[in-house]
């Protein structure tokens, strides 16, 4: 079900009220403000940092003052958030491994043009770590569900700016993309993701992921704000070494439209999203003239940015903290940017020939139409179904996405329907180098006479947030206390460690149970616990039945993230067992019944 707060106002109402005098960048920055903090208690998980109040409506009054003085500001007021792996100066960054947190002193060269031309930040968002994945789900921060339905993934790795502008938080949102970033979470999220050409906007301050392919992208509502942003960012950036002069397209008055062949269209038992390509296809046929394509070697060509040697530059991104720290890397992020270590100089070269080859056969396929229309994904998938394989199924999400940025094509995703569950599905226009205002052009053809919605009807029903608790005792899966979860509807979200700063003590009580005191790095060690997740009147009611001297703080794991969970007052450690030996209460259980 839904939990937006409603649409933020579009780039142009905003821009509209400010300059009129209607509103304030002040105003606009507070209602921002207002309505972060609130879709926060439904998924905190969504920022990794906040810019302080104070701050913003520090830069929203300078934005007022600048208005005063008559200057001509494209973004006045507009609030927006930076995916955590765009430089912000004076705020970490963190890539979502808070180990490899730094502060630069210069803001991405995005992140200035924005700011330059009146746009306000927010914060700083969260995404699968070091943007590897499209899922939303590798973060020790959290995994961003999909802001229609939580049970399902928002799509990464720009997850948390995508949800920032589905729920209605901000206005618009910068993302990255890679392998389809900034596509995929555009599709389950009902909007619209730019994804440009490469080097048309600046990389500057963009941790990266792969160097050569990285692209920033814009999260928005509407294809009217995509091209608002893009016209502040696209300049050459002489500090950017992958910074390309705008290169020419001649855009033709009746465009030559490509639309796969059944073959080569794949959507693994999703009878909804097969239907909405169907009729999405069926509707751009009315705008030009349609074409079947062969994109089998596109397809192929995508195999190469995982499996070929282009996972070797993820590798190279992450070299010194894969030898210095390789546990503070998430372990399946680890096992990805590992693989590359092998790969060898020869594997590099084959692969640019491999690279080559694909390069012509999407050379013939500009030659055939002017753009092709394609599924942004062949489905969608549960946070469990994706925790349960991760691999294989972030690889189905990408099975559209993963050439684009390889064969230097420009890319814009759009909604075209929504789900029976109600998630999103989008379509994605695709075209050369350059093409970036074509695609905007047609896909405003496109949405003109669209007859499905293309946002669906906003629930105005509250709904309740979770909360994820760790528990380390009576209450682990299988325990005298597990029952008080079960009847909360409590669902287990993954198993996990403390950091090693904990001790376990057997207190005497009936059903035992344990305390877990914090001790410090230097006498403690880490133990295995459980995290659920419950809905906020549930945990409530949970907390209420805890009893002293244990009670419900904050608990560190051991991948640097906090959520809350059990601990205990000195106190309970008096006559108790220290048992952190066991790693574990249910280890200390087993032992007695041996």
């Amino acid at each position: 079900m839904s939990e937006r707060i409603g649409p933020f106002g579009s780039i142009g109402v905003i821009l509209s009220a400010v300059r009129s005098g209607e509103s304030s960048a002040v105003k606009i920055a507070q209602d921002a403000l207002a309505r972060a903090d609130a879709y926060e208690a439904v998924q905190p998980q969504v920022w990794i940092s906040r810019v302080p109040a104070a701050d913003v409506l520090a830069a929203a009054a300078e934005v007022d003052r600048r208005i005063a003085a008559g200057e001509d500001l494209p973004l006045a007021g507009v609030p927006f958030a930076a995916k955590d792996n765009l430089d912000v100066a004076g705020m970490v960054t963190t890539a979502a491994c808070p180990s490899a947190g730094y502060v630069p002193e210069r803001s991405a060269r995005v992140v200035e043009l924005l700011q330059v031309a009146g746009a306000v930040l927010i914060g700083k968002t969260n995404l699968d770590q070091f943007a590897t994945g499209l899922v939303g789900t590798r973060s020790p921060y959290g995994a961003c569900g999909c802001v229609f339905d939580k049970a399902f993934v928002s799509g990464g790795s720009s997850s948390g700016s995508a949800v920032s502008v589905a729920a209605g938080v901000v206005a618009f949102a910068l993302g990255t993309d890679t392998a389809g970033s900034g596509r995929v979470p555009a599709a389950f999220n009902g909007l619209v993701g730019l994804k440009p050409t490469k080097g048309r906007w600046s990389t500057r301050g963009l941790l990266p992921a792969c160097r050569s392919l990285d692209c920033v992208s814009v999260f928005a509502h509407s294809l009217e704000d995509a091209r608002a942003v893009d016209a502040v960012l696209t300049s050459f950036d002489e500090e950017d070494i992958y910074s390309r002069e705008a290169g020419a397209f001649a855009a033709p008055e009746k465009p030559r439209i490509g639309i796969p062949r059944k073959e080569d269209l794949h959507f693994l038992g999703d009878e909804d999203s097969a239907a909405f390509y169907a009729e999405a296809a069926r509707h751009a046929a009315t705008l030009g003239e349609v074409a079947e394509v062969d994109i089998s070697q596109l397809l192929d060509c995508a195999q190469l940015l995982y499996s070929g040697p282009w996972v070797a530059e993820r590798t190279a991104a992450l070299k010194d903290l894969l030898e210095t720290n390789p546990k503070a890397i998430h372990p399946v992020v680890r096992g990805i940017v590992q693989s590359g270590v092998s790969k060898s100089a020869v594997d590099a070269f084959e692969g640019q020939y491999a690279l080559k080859h694909y390069e012509r056969a999407a050379q013939a396929i500009w030659r055939a139409v002017d753009l092709l229309v394609l599924p942004t994904t062949p489905t969608i998938y549960t946070k469990d179904q994706l925790l349960a394989d991760p691999v294989a199924l972030n690889s189905n999400l990408g099975l559209y996405t993963n050439f684009v940025n390889l064969l230097d094509m420009s890319a814009l995703a759009i909604p075209a329907g929504f789900r029976a569950n109600g998630t999103g599905f989008g379509i994605t226009l695709m075209g050369p180098a350059w093409a970036d205002g074509f695609l905007l052009d047609f896909a405003s053809a496109f949405q003109e006479n669209q007859t499905m919605s293309a946002t669906p009807p906003l629930d105005e029903t509250p709904h309740k947030a979770d909360i994820h608790l760790a528990v380390v005792g009576a209450h682990l899966h299988g325990m005298p206390l597990h029952f008080q979860l079960e009847e909360r509807n409590a669902r287990l979200v993954r198993k996990a460690k403390t950091a090693p700063a904990y001790r376990l003590y057997a207190m005497e009580t009936t059903p035992p149970k344990p305390a877990l005191i914090h001790v410090g790095e230097a006498d403690g060690s880490a133990l295995e616990l459980e995290i659920y997740e419950m809905d906020y009147a549930s945990f409530g009611s949970f907390v209420e039945e805890v009893p002293a001297p244990l009670a419900i703080g904050t608990v560190t794991l051991d991948d640097g993230s906090e959520v809350k969970g059990f601990v205990a007052e000195p106190r309970a450690m008096e006559g108790s067992k220290d048992v952190t030996s066991f790693g574990g209460w249910r280890a200390y259980i087993a032992s007695l019944k041996g």
